[in-house]
């Protein structure tokens, strides 16, 4: 590992992120080091490594890519794919779409917070679960709609939440 590697990842230190996993982020910026045009590759490849993108990390890539922390702020904030706050291990989707809405969305979110233990954009105290508000996922006719992770639930309503959390232990 580089002197740059091993003074990025001493100075991600006691951010809560695991030593290994900023061991493989200072890797996968040091391969796109001084690649101005490699951003969002490596955006994408740091957040898949620890889930998110917090700021210190931002500056790390800003600094080893020769582009500004703004710059890689502003990718970070317009593109809905990444994130600046750490995830569940299980991501919770309601959409609040029109139909959804209109079919009791606002009822099955509240169910959702209670039974997760988490707000909006949030995470649950034991790390499971983050809840976060979806707009239309192109499931209308199957209103309300629930997804968590990859898996999508129809028709749900806010007394089956707590049964569907359970297959998520």
């Amino acid at each position: 590992m580089s002197e740059a590697a091993v003074r990025s990842t001493a100075q991600g230190a006691g951010t809560g992120i695991d030593p290994d996993l900023m061991k493989k982020v200072d890797a996968v910026i040091e391969q796109y080091r001084g690649n101005r045009g490699a951003l969002i590759p490596v955006l994408h490849e740091v957040q898949e490594i620890i889930g998110y993108l917090p700021r210190f990390v931002q500056s790390k890539i800003a600094e080893a890519l020769g582009v500004s922390e703004a710059e890689v702020y502003g990718v970070v904030t317009f593109y809905s794919l990444f994130t600046m706050k750490p995830a569940g291990r299980h991501k919770i989707g309601v959409c609040l779409g029109t139909a959804c809405y209109v079919k009791g969305a606002a009822a099955l979110l509240e169910a959702v917070k209670q039974a997760a233990g988490v707000e909006n954009d949030d995470v649950s105290a034991d790390g499971r679960f983050s809840v976060e508000v979806t707009r239309c996922i192109g499931a209308c006719g199957l209103a309300p709609v629930l997804t968590i992770d990859e898996d999508v639930y129809s028709r749900v309503s806010p007394e089956s939440v707590s049964e569907i959390l359970e297959k998520y232990e």
